[in-house]
């Protein structure tokens, strides 16, 4: 992405004061002209309310923002803005230069890949903040969000493969990877079960990217890398498939997880493993009622192939359990009941571990970044009782939480230690200021900061 912050700049910059609503008042009593102006315009400050307060001459001399209650409505700002250089030379005592300058990056994301003018862009010069954190962070969830808006055609197993690879080497991280038939001979059956069905072009495959010293906390992050999901033989209609492009997010969110930490140089050793695989249909493709080896040794039935994400997750979290990590993070667009529940904008977690829950809970609400816990309510765990396997991957109907009954799955391959898995929507299916519709990066501000203030 292209930077919307700027550490240096030769011009002028147009200064932004952002202000709550009794301070906008104040500053309109204080200038005729602009309260004028405000009257005019039904200015008061009020969250994402904007006033372009002009010079003599006509140019822009200041802009008035409203804050609102929380710092994230600047990424509202860059929206409104006409293409220029800025800084902001007011907030609200809440709200930190860190925030602004945040919030401003964030709101400055467009996906235009595909389209001839791009256009320039309002840019921030950030003062009296940590420009290189900002960027790093909003780079990193700009690369989620790339990620899962590419279409599938332009984002397959082979894609995500090379952007783990550039970001290894930009991090001096080990990377391999395992693809195809080694996916047999290296023991992860549920994984080829998966994808081998696509064209030999798209085959599955492991990626396991390490980084950091020995002697170090170990982190694992998992991420689900469905690169695009039919359903299987158990096809989607139509209108749930269409956005099955995003399917891969939690490999988009584990890799920009992944790069905030190596970025930041945390004290902690990183792995980022993830299972990728298209979920196609053919001729190999898996059915209903198969019965699959796993990692862990556990056979799975095959009860529903649209079930496929917590399959190939369940080898890739048994390898986790191989690294005997401190810290165990699972991220994954697992199941519509997650949203059924939470609706798109706040994404389920789930772990038994009360103090990982009250970190993730703090760390969350100090970036903006919101999570909701829910329970892995063990009685349910006998909906995925199979009569011909060890564990099936479709729950009874009885159960009917499937979120719940989608972790309580993925529980049973999991590290015994601290673990949490996430079932992100990783998408905004309308637009709304500050957040376009399409591919959004949950969860993960809140995870980095949980990260960082777990192993200081």
């Amino acid at each position: 992405m292209a930077d919307a912050i700027l550490d240096a700049w030769e011009g002028s910059a147009t200064p932004i004061h952002v202000l709550t609503e009794a301070q906008a008042a104040a500053a309109l009593e204080a200038d005729a002209f602009a309260a004028a102006l405000a009257r005019t315009a039904e200015f008061k400050g009020k969250a994402g309310q904007l006033l372009l307060v002009p010079d003599t001459e006509g140019g822009l001399a200041r802009v008035l923002f409203g804050a609102g209650e929380s710092w994230t409505a600047l990424r509202a700002l860059p929206a409104k803005l006409p293409v220029g250089v800025y800084r902001i030379v007011e907030t609200p005592d809440a709200i930190t230069a860190d925030q602004a300058a945040l919030a401003f990056a964030l709101g400055s994301y467009r996906f235009d890949r595909y389209k001839t003018a791009g256009g320039e862009r309002p840019r921030l010069l950030a003062q009296g903040c940590d420009v290189a954190e900002v960027r790093q962070v909003a780079h990193a969830c700009a690369l989620a969000r790339d990620m899962i808006n590419t279409p599938a055609n332009d984002m397959g197993p082979r894609q995500i493969e090379t952007i783990a690879r550039e970001i290894a080497e930009q991090y001096a991280a080990r990377i391999t990877v395992i693809e195809g038939e080694g996916l047999l001979e290296a023991n992860y059956p549920a994984i080829h079960a998966v994808g081998r069905a696509a064209d030999p072009t798209r085959s599955p495959r492991f990626i396991e990217l390490s980084w950091g010293e020995a002697g170090k906390p170990l982190v694992c992050v998992v991420g689900k890398g469905v690169v695009f999901d039919t359903g299987g033989l158990d096809i989607k209609p139509s209108a749930g498939m269409r956005q099955m492009k995003k399917d891969m997010g939690g490999a988009a969110h584990a890799l920009a997880l992944g790069r905030m930490v190596m970025a930041a140089g945390l004290p902690v050793r990183l792995s980022v493993l993830l299972p990728v695989v298209e979920n196609a249909i053919s001729g190999d493709a898996m059915r209903p009622g198969d019965v699959l080896a796993s990692r862990k040794g556990l056979s799975i039935e095959v009860g529903n192939t649209d079930a496929e994400g917590r399959l190939i997750l369940a080898d890739a979290l048994t390898r986790a359990c191989e690294l005997e990590p401190a810290l165990t993070i699972d991220l994954a667009t697992l199941t519509g009941a997650a949203r059924i529940a939470l609706g798109p904008q706040l994404p389920p977690f789930f772990t038994d571990d009360d103090t990982l829950a009250a970190q993730i809970d703090s760390a969350a609400a100090a970036e903006s970044d919101p999570v909701w816990r829910m329970p892995l309510w063990r009685p349910y765990a006998d909906a995925l009782d199979s009569d011909v396997a060890e564990i099936k991957n479709d729950p009874d109907g009885w159960a009917q939480a499937g979120s719940v009954t989608a972790a309580l799955f993925l529980q049973k391959f999991a590290p015994a230690g601290p673990w949490v898995h996430l079932d992100i929507f990783a998408w905004n299916p309308r637009g709304r200021p500050g957040f376009p519709a399409g591919g959004e990066a949950q969860a993960i501000r809140g995870l980095y900061r949980m990260i960082r203030e777990r192993f200081a």
